[in-house]
């Protein structure tokens, strides 16, 4: 079932929430954007900031598919966008080598009947009303498969070979994300429209725990949020590799509960710092600051 596109930034933003995706004014504002003028956008962020998550939650909102591509060090175009069924084309070759001729066999073998469609190639293809196109980490991959990517940016269209030029009816809703990993080519960039994402702040951040973990107390929520604001705060984000993202802090609300943990201390801070942290340095790291870090969980 689909569902009609939010008419500006703020009903957006309501909307998102309707689906448990709490977006700021801002980014509903890129959203809105992206969709009404159907360009792709760029997220940009650190990684647990929600970017991902936006992705999912739009399908669920409008309801289209999610094709996502999940970018990699080596990721080769085809794997982005098609692949020939070989296994079948030998067997039609073998069926049909003695009553076609081969400029039939050919026709036929390089046909639609005999296609892999692959994400990029799915998303362009896509019947009313479309998907959601998810382009996950694109800095992941290297610049060759960026060059690869400009046609589709720009124009929402790729070239086959054996087919001919591909263009969309109508622009698949497009999201890109970047951890920064490396800098993206200014070509890629210039073809989308860009949203840097933040950690959510404390109240966000709270709404959403709420939302995800509706068993925990309003005490412990409150607790979770506030632990986790101080993570990625001065001084003591410097302390570790990688501050913990809202996918994390919703993990580690569920966890406390699964617990029955009614409010933050020591102990259970530090028999769950695992859910937070996945290095061992870092998780070491968070054992001699845990007191500082509960100060204002405690004055809850």
């Amino acid at each position: 079932m689909t569902h009609a596109i939010p008419a500006s930034a703020p009903q957006w933003v309501e909307a998102l929430r309707s689906v448990g995706y709490f977006a700021d004014l801002r980014l509903a504002t890129a959203i809105h954007l992206a969709v009404g003028l159907g360009r792709p956008l760029l997220l940009e962020g650190d990684p647990g900031v929600g970017k991902t998550e936006l992705a999912k939650a739009l399908s669920q909102l409008l309801g289209r598919e999610l094709v996502r591509l999940q970018c990699y060090d080596g990721l080769d175009h085809r794997d982005a966008l098609y692949e020939w069924n070989h296994a079948a084309q030998m067997l039609h070759l073998r069926l049909s080598e003695q009553h076609q001729s081969a400029e039939q066999i050919e026709r036929e073998l390089y046909s639609n009947a005999y296609l892999i469609e692959r994400p990029l190639l799915k998303a362009l293809r896509a019947k009313a009303p479309g998907v959601v196109l998810l382009i996950d980490e694109v800095d992941r991959a290297d610049e060759p498969f960026e060059a690869f990517l400009l046609e589709y940016l720009g124009e929402y269209q790729v070239s086959i070979p054996e087919l001919g030029t591909v263009k969309a009816d109508r622009p698949p809703i497009s999201l890109l994300t970047s951890n920064r990993t490396r800098d993206l080519n200014d070509a890629v960039k210039r073809r989308c429209l860009f949203h840097w994402m933040e950690f959510p702040d404390r109240d966000r951040e709270l709404a959403i725990v709420k939302s995800q973990v509706p068993q925990a107390s309003e005490q412990l929520a409150q607790q979770v949020s506030d632990f986790v604001a101080r993570l990625r705060s001065q001084p003591f984000t410097n302390a570790f590799s990688r501050a913990p993202g809202v996918a994390e802090s919703v993990d580690w609300a569920k966890a406390l509960v699964a617990l029955n943990a009614l409010r933050l201390d020591p102990e259970i801070v530090e028999s769950t710092a695992g859910v937070l942290f996945k290095q061992r340095d870092d998780i070491m790291a968070l054992q001699p600051l845990i007191d500082e870090l509960l100060t204002p969980a405690k004055a809850a």
